[in-house]
């Protein structure tokens, strides 16, 4: 009996040394690098890093205006109507009913 404890209690198998960790490589991203001042870390969106990204989400970063210009490219009106401004959503402008 006391032989059965033994042999469990003694691994079976010989654990492996573990490889000493390898340098890292710095990560390469195909879209392109982060375009904060002295930074080089690969783009998760809004032309920001991960870093710099979750500051331009807190407003320390970049242009203020987030989500609130029209969708449409180069077009920077205030929105109106489900993400465009009112030229684009086709909203007429309110005419004045003094005549």
């Amino acid at each position: 009996m006391a032989e059965k404890k033994a042999a469990a209690k003694s691994p079976s198998k010989s654990k492996t040394a573990k490889a000493p960790a390898a340098a890292k490589a710095p990560v390469v991203s195909v879209r392109g690098a982060c375009t904060a001042e002295k930074c080089a870390l690969p783009l998760r969106a809004k032309g920001y890093c991960r870093k710099h990204f979750l500051a331009w989400r807190r407003g320390k970063l970049g242009a203020h205006h987030h989500y609130k210009i029209c969708s449409k490219e180069a077009c920077r009106k205030a929105r109106a109507l489900g993400g465009l401004c009112a030229e684009h959503a086709g909203i007429k402008p309110a005419e004045s009913a003094a005549a």
